[in-house]
């Protein structure tokens, strides 16, 4: 059954950045938009590249290998050339800790 899992403190990551953090075993990239949290896995679904490395644009990042896009808040692909979209996780924010359900 999911869970939410504390993952960072929202001091830890600014707007406008992001940060990879791994839970269960899986690396998933954390995006502060505008002080909103979200997030994806950080494998891109082309070839694999660090989505939390990528550039930030709003709520869209790119990834840093091959320039694939998506939307941070949905996962959904944006650019090519990923074909395929990425997996969203809930996040919630209690005090300060952010916390992400896996």
């Amino acid at each position: 059954m999911p869970e939410f899992v504390k993952v960072a403190q929202t001091e830890d990551i600014p707007a406008g950045t992001a940060r990879m953090v791994e839970v269960n075993g899986k690396e998933i990239a954390l995006f502060n938009v505008g002080g909103s949290f979200h997030a994806i896995d950080n494998t891109c679904t082309h070839v694999g590249g660090p989505l939390s490395e990528g550039e930030i644009d709003g709520a869209e990042v790119t990834c840093p290998w091959h320039g694939a896009m998506f939307d941070v808040t949905t996962g959904q692909v944006l650019g090519s050339p990923a074909a395929s979209n990425v997996t969203r996780y809930n996040v919630r924010v209690e005090d300060s800790d952010i916390e992400i359900e896996v």
